[in-house]
């Protein structure tokens, strides 16, 4: 996970989150400690770790305030996988919230806890190129040896086995999903659902080497929102727009995904993108896009300053 530059807010209230998997059992000792560190408000969920479409969970998420800070008692309170705790901190940054784990280093609030949280990035990315190692060699051998890969199950054509395999490469998609939210779900939240899905893909697939197709990214992010990750008025209907009022949010979208390109490498984006000028023209100009820019920012859709942009 990316180190980003946080916006700045002012110290806020303390939320504290505790989790039982089961109805008999208790959240007291979790509370006592969540009131121990200063949480004055803390919500209960009983719900198991691997169930991701918590309720409670997904409410917190969508309310939290910027400088508030998500607690919990321990890790797997939260989470059961590094891939959904990263999602739920990629989603607390997007609101300018912090989180905290009383028993565990990590605390987004400091640099520290940062630090901590981009070596649990770096371990579950080792991790997944690992599992696929070993996956394949174990592939490979079985081949050497004359074994016939796959499950027998679904050779047959058994109903059980088919269905047992989508809702496990089910699961297994929505992992990879997760661990790379961080390089497209900031511009899906900024563009949508103010612009259509398809110039939401354009922007992903010239600013990351994506292979995004609109109905890829909307299947996507209906599950994510299905599982409580992301904001439902994300899959709203694209609100109809003038044409120069698209290529402002279009534009911003491209400044805000990659802060770093000068204007003149926008404008030869739009250009590779066949992109027409406000007056029809095919080819864009650095002056163009500063105009369109300074426009963003008056409209409050622009990330970044006009006047400081690259050149």
């Amino acid at each position: 996970m990316q180190a980003k530059t946080r916006k700045a807010a002012a110290p806020g209230r303390l939320i504290g989150y505790a989790r039982v998997s089961t109805d008999e059992q208790g959240t007291d000792p979790q509370r006592d400690e969540l009131q121990a560190a200063g949480c004055d408000t803390i919500l209960e969920e009983h719900a198991s770790g691997t169930d991701r479409s918590r309720p409670v969970l997904a409410c917190l998420l969508r309310e939290i305030r910027p400088g508030e800070t998500l607690v919990v008692v321990r890790l797997d309170r939260l989470a059961r996988s590094v891939s959904h705790l990263l999602a739920v901190i990629e989603q607390l940054e997007t609101s300018s919230a912090h989180f905290r784990s009383l028993r565990d280093p990590i605390d987004t609030a400091t640099p520290q806890g940062m630090f901590s949280l981009q070596v649990l990035g770096a371990v579950a990315q080792l991790e997944r190129a690992l599992i696929a190692e070993r996956t394949r060699a174990g592939l490979q051998a079985a081949r050497s040896r004359g074994r016939i890969g796959g499950n027998p199950g679904l050779r047959a054509g058994d109903p059980d086995a088919v269905r047992k395999t989508r809702a496990s490469r089910a699961a297994a998609h929505l992992d990879g999903v997760l661990a790379r939210l961080d390089s497209w779900l900031p511009t899906v939240r900024r563009m949508r659902p103010d612009q259509p899905w398809g110039d939401v893909v354009r922007v992903l697939n010239r600013g990351n080497a994506s292979t995004w197709t609109v109905e890829r990214l909307r299947r996507t992010v209906r599950r994510l929102v299905s599982e409580g990750i992301v904001e439902a008025h994300l899959l709203d209907r694209a609100r109809p727009q003038r044409g120069s009022d698209r290529l402002v949010r279009l534009i911003a979208g491209i400044a805000a995904a990659a802060p770093e390109r000068t204007l003149q490498q926008i404008a030869t984006q739009l250009e590779a993108m066949r992109e027409r000028t406000p007056r029809g023209g095919t080819r864009w100009h650095p002056s163009s896009i500063r105009h369109l820019l300074a426009r963003a920012e008056e409209l409050g859709l622009a990330g970044r300053s006009v006047a400081a942009a690259p050149r």
